[in-house]
């Protein structure tokens, strides 16, 4: 769509305007096309337009030192995190509108496009790489800053969002964000599985279980991780997740089920004591 970014629906014409208005594309020697590309490549996304990519990786600090000559990312931010609400709201309805009031589904919201979660997403496609920085925000570490990492994050998707509309968004989200949305209802209502399978097998074996990483599947920014779950050096179960702990939370899900089914987790000969 080039400067001008289509309008999608649910969202106010005003909102692109303000953020057209400023737009300016930029190219500059330190973020050339190949090192966009490799960018890209960890999106799953090719920008029509490069500038706008460009301006979401240039922070504040770096524009300041351009001398007002380039225009940083804070108006992509700005509509990043329309588009990501948006987004993530449509995903969180399509897979617990029956299940979750209202209440319920803002909690989730809110849970999904914090910082922390934000910044965990550019981290996985190595972002802070690729941002454009002043001298001193990056001596002082700026490139791993979860804050500049969350921001330039919604930058970006707010970029994607003028470059090709609100279906990319949505396809972009849930590929990044899938496994999260699928585990949401579960982070929120305070589940932790590997606190109550570790309180039961201190308890009733006098053991706590062992999570080992038996394999990484998929590209960079899209890793699932198998976990093997040990007691007492016997398998009792596996689980995967876009995380580690993740992985983890769903190997001691599948151990707990296996409880609340009547079976047992390991023979009692296996954690006999000596």
């Amino acid at each position: 769509m080039g400067k001008q970014g289509p309008v999608a629906k649910g969202l106010p014409n005003t909102l692109v305007a303000v953020v057209n208005l400023w737009y300016k594309p930029l190219m500059t020697q330190d973020n050339n096309n190949h090192e966009l590309g490799v960018l890209e490549d960890r999106l799953g996304y090719y920008f029509k337009d490069k500038g706008l990519l460009t301006q979401a990786l240039s922070h504040r600090s770096w524009a300041v030192e351009q001398g007002g000559s380039v225009q940083d990312n804070e108006l992509l931010e700005f509509m990043g995190d329309a588009v990501l609400e948006l987004a993530v709201s449509d995903l969180l309805f399509a897979r617990y509108g029956d299940q979750c009031r209202e209440g319920e589904l803002t909690k989730m919201r809110s849970f999904l496009v914090n910082e922390t979660q934000l910044s965990s997403l550019a981290r996985r496609i190595d972002l802070g790489n690729f941002l454009l920085l002043g001298r001193g925000e990056d001596k002082s570490g700026g490139r791993n800053k979860s804050s500049i990492l969350a921001d330039a994050f919604e930058a970006v998707m707010g970029a994607v969002y003028l470059d090709s509309g609100m279906d990319t968004i949505f396809d972009l989200v849930e590929r990044l964000m899938g496994g999260i949305l699928d585990d949401a209802r579960e982070m929120i209502a305070g589940y932790d599985f590997k606190t109550r399978l570790q309180e039961f097998t201190q308890s009733r074996f006098h053991r706590v279980p062992e999570y080992k990483v038996e394999k990484i599947s998929g590209p960079d920014h899209q890793r699932t991780f198998h976990i093997a779950l040990y007691l007492n050096g016997s398998l009792v179960a596996t689980g995967t997740g876009r995380s580690k702990k993740a992985g983890e939370q769903a190997a001691a899900r599948m151990a707990l089920d296996k409880l609340g089914s009547g079976e047992p987790l390991v023979h009692s000969e296996d954690t006999a004591d000596p």
